[in-house]
């Protein structure tokens, strides 16, 4: 049976922030995911982890100028300096709140840099991250985003990102899967998160098109989560999706895996 982290960006969008972790509670989730923890106390966050039993399975590292449309400076050669003070940022919040793993968005390929220079920037400023965070017990995860929902962003393939790994030759740089983007770039999802099982660390989801609930469009979540099952994927599966109706009223799909 999966285990199933509610992604606090994306669900009980109906609530503040502060009060997801109380929603996610009740709705029967014993783990929380989100984007980004900086806008908050991070003492404040762990109260909230702990007042609910909820483990915080994975945030962000800092990612520029979210509001301004920038996803991730991990690629981009005139922030290396601000990069590297994101990863002591995110070590400091994730040590906080006993969160074992962060995701570094690559970002978009900026203007006028060429592929070849995003590329050896991104896989040094990985090697730097990957071996802070392993300092401080801290898995560092990339994740392959498709295209169409941001387009220019520079890693989009899983192929891509198990040859960037290859390149940075750390053992704590891991791939984050999310079936959603995946399902919009590659397909073959089955076997292609077997071929990269060993590389995975965690897995996302949501339904294509529309990025909602499972069940809602043409992936086969019933049999890919039997397939994640028996293939040995053990980690937790982030719910980031956008609900058609309410987050609780969504929340049908996990029940019917039980019938």
């Amino acid at each position: 049976m999966p285990k199933f982290a509610a992604n606090l960006t994306m669900l009980f969008n109906e609530v503040p922030f502060m009060e997801r972790f109380a929603a996610a509670k009740a709705a029967g989730f014993e783990a929380v995911e989100y984007l980004f923890p900086y806008a908050y106390d991070k003492n404040e966050l762990a109260q909230q982890l702990k007042t609910h039993g909820l483990k915080q399975v994975l945030h962000n590292l800092p990612a520029g100028n979210w509001d301004a449309g920038e996803r991730g400076i991990a690629c981009h050669p005139d922030r290396v300096d601000e990069f590297r003070a994101g990863v002591d940022r995110a070590i400091a919040y994730a040590t906080t709140l006993d969160c074992p793993q962060v995701n570094c968005l690559a970002g978009k390929l900026p203007e006028g840099v060429a592929r070849e220079q995003a590329n050896t920037t991104f896989v040094a400023n990985l090697k730097f991250a990957a071996d802070k965070l392993k300092a401080a017990g801290i898995k560092l995860l990339i994740e392959p985003i498709n295209s169409y929902d941001i387009p220019g962003f520079f890693l989009n393939t899983t192929a891509q990102a198990a040859a960037i790994l290859d390149a940075v030759g750390s053992d704590n740089l891991h791939i984050q899967y999310d079936l959603y983007h995946a399902q919009r770039m590659e397909g073959e999802l089955a076997a292609t998160v077997q071929k990269y099982l060993p590389r995975i660390a965690h897995v996302q989801l949501a339904d294509n098109p529309g990025r909602n609930e499972p069940g809602s469009g043409e992936i086969n979540y019933a049999f890919l989560f039997r397939h994640l099952d028996a293939i040995g994927y053990t980690g937790w599966i982030g719910c980031e999706y956008k609900p058609k109706t309410s987050t609780v009223e969504g929340l049908g799909w996990i029940k019917n895996l039980n019938k």
